[in-house]
């Protein structure tokens, strides 16, 4: 794996950054508006304005950061925590996009949201 786009923001993205830095991959950041001069985005090979602050118009657009992992040429996405991290639907779209989703597949998440004990 040469690029992966992080869909997230402030110390994760900049853990993930920094992890792929000593692995020679390269970075895209999305941010928002409000996180324009964070850590993360300046530590990023590239990033790119995903939205205004409020997260359900930026770090919560799937599509647009499906789109932007695309067309940097990203092979994966990593979605660190909370977010989009266990949304089943978003993982499943990343890999309809022939890109590859850095956590569990779509069904796993599924099975954990259900928070259902059995046996």
């Amino acid at each position: 794996m040469n690029k992966i786009l992080i869909a997230n923001r402030g110390e994760i993205a900049l853990r993930i950054i920094k992890t792929c830095k000593r692995l020679g991959i390269s970075t895209v950041a999305v941010y928002s508006a409000a996180d324009e001069h964070m850590p993360f985005v300046k530590a990023a090979d590239e990033a790119y304005l995903i939205g205004p602050g409020p997260v359900q118009q930026s770090y919560l657009k799937a599509d647009d950061i499906i789109g932007i992992a695309l067309q940097t040429g990203a092979e994966a996405i990593h979605p660190g925590y909370g977010l989009l991290s266990e949304n089943a639907v978003f993982a499943r779209k990343i890999k309809d996009a022939g890109l590859k989703f850095i956590g569990p597949d779509a069904q796993t998440i599924e099975l954990m949201g259900t928070k259902l004990h059995q046996g």
